[in-house]
């Protein structure tokens, strides 16, 4: 058995964006969106990069994490991951990471609750 707590930023990240990405797609759909190319047009509105770390931002400015969360956050955030930022510049991507390395935490530690109280956060900030 692994231990969650010791997984480095960029595979917890890893994890985060497809939870998240998966959280988003299904409330889009239960919105009403199916047609693929809407889908895909709206859904990044929350899934980018400037998206997420607006919502971070947001998230640590109003100290919605805890302590662990936000260990991990910067864990992610200061991970090498090797890629180049795409259509975003450097600062923004690495605070993309922390905040998908958070839900990727939550994700794989069973955290479920604590997940979806977060993505519902993140859907109703997107939204306002």
């Amino acid at each position: 058995m692994i231990d969650v707590k010791l997984l480095n930023g960029i595979a917890l990240a890893f994890e985060g964006d497809a939870i998240y990405s998966t959280y988003i797609r299904r409330h889009l759909i239960f919105q009403g969106l199916t047609k693929p190319n809407r889908l895909h047009q709206v859904a990044t509105r929350y899934v980018s990069a400037k998206a997420q770390a607006m919502l971070i931002n947001q998230m640590l400015e109003e100290g919605m994490l805890t302590e662990e969360e936000e260990l991990i956050y910067k864990r992610g955030r200061n991970a090498n991951s090797h890629t180049k930022a795409k259509n975003t510049d450097v600062i923004t991507y690495r605070m993309s990471t922390g905040f998908e390395a958070v839900l990727g935490y939550l994700h794989m530690s069973n955290q479920i609750e604590r997940l979806e109280t977060l993505i519902v956060w993140c859907i109703q900030k997107i939204e306002q």
